[in-house]
């Protein structure tokens, strides 16, 4: 899940690019262990910063449109390039087994039911 343009431009400019981990929610649904990746990502030689959100979980349907809701809870590693679309893989893999390592600590499991993740009906957050 993608942030748009517009909210990449409003994202703290002191965040460093990176993996980090946490917790999202899309509209009222259910709140979901989460990877984050702030940065240009070098392996595809992105010109524009990007927040790509990776949702550990399967959803039956697309969530275009929706509110997507985050907590950034840590950082796991610094943005790097990658030799092959494989070895990118590999760590992507590699950054969801520890974002879910992290986020079953129990300082980490209470921010899950954090209210901010309460959207209230019918209205907007950006």
């Amino acid at each position: 899940a993608n942030f748009s343009e517009q909210v990449v431009e409003s994202f703290p400019s002191d965040i460093s690019t990176g993996i980090y981990y946490g917790w999202a929610c899309v509209g009222n649904g259910d709140v979901h262990k989460m990877v984050l990746s702030i940065g240009w990502n070098p392996f595809y030689k992105n010109i524009k910063k990007s927040v790509e959100t990776h949702i550990i979980h399967t959803f039956k349907e697309d969530f275009y449109g929706e509110i997507l809701s985050i907590v950034i809870i840590g950082y796991i590693r610094p943005e790097k390039n990658f030799d092959s679309l494989e070895a990118l893989i590999s760590a992507i893999q590699e950054d969801i087994e520890e974002a879910k390592r992290q986020l079953d600590l129990p300082e980490h499991l209470k921010l899950r039911e954090d209210n901010f993740f309460n959207l209230p009906e019918g209205k907007i957050v950006n």
